[in-house]
């Protein structure tokens, strides 16, 4: 697994963080895992609500961001685009494009609207979860031993954002 990860300015105030990586699995299997309720949060949050097409869920992520979350496109098994906080001055777009390559399946996702100033922090937390995902797959176990909240972070989660920042950080001096 090598995680590709880029920060890069919209405009003066807003940004986006992309990253991506191939996954030895078929293209269902990492579709059930980034969209299954169940899947997820066995790696990357707690979701409550009817996760269908034009519905607001609700999620809460293993870095602790909580909120709603409204689905806006969901073409299975290929692509994916939600938005976070809707309707706030916060609001972000995530999506996510999945592809078949070879043996197993690339995940690209991407979330805009960040403050530009916290794009290494977003970075490297994209990053921590993808790499949540891969465990997830090796693994019909959660990753996160401990479970987290609104207010507590995944611990796992939390160390490897910690190592990663640094370097998201100079990259994007």
């Amino acid at each position: 697994m090598r995680i590709i990860g880029t920060v890069r300015a919209i405009d003066e105030g807003r940004g986006a963080v992309r990253v991506e990586d191939v996954y030895d699995t078929d293209l269902e299997d990492l579709w059930q895992a980034c969209t299954d309720p169940g899947r997820l949060a066995r790696w990357i949050a707690v979701v409550t609500g009817d996760p269908a097409p034009g519905a607001t869920v609700q999620a809460v992520f293993t870095s602790t961001w909580s909120g709603s979350v409204r689905i806006d496109a969901c073409e299975a098994p290929r692509h994916l685009l939600v938005t976070m906080e809707p309707g706030t001055e916060d609001e972000t777009q995530v999506e996510a494009w999945l592809t078949a390559e070879g043996a197993g399946t690339r995940l690209v996702v991407e979330e805009r609207g960040l403050p530009v100033g916290s794009l290494p922090y977003y970075g490297s937390g994209w990053q921590a979860h993808l790499e949540d995902l891969g465990r997830s797959l090796a693994s019909d176990d959660p990753v996160h031993e401990g479970g987290w909240s609104p207010e507590r972070p995944a611990a796992q989660w939390r160390r490897r954002w910690t190592e990663l920042t640094p370097a998201y950080q100079d990259a994007e001096s």
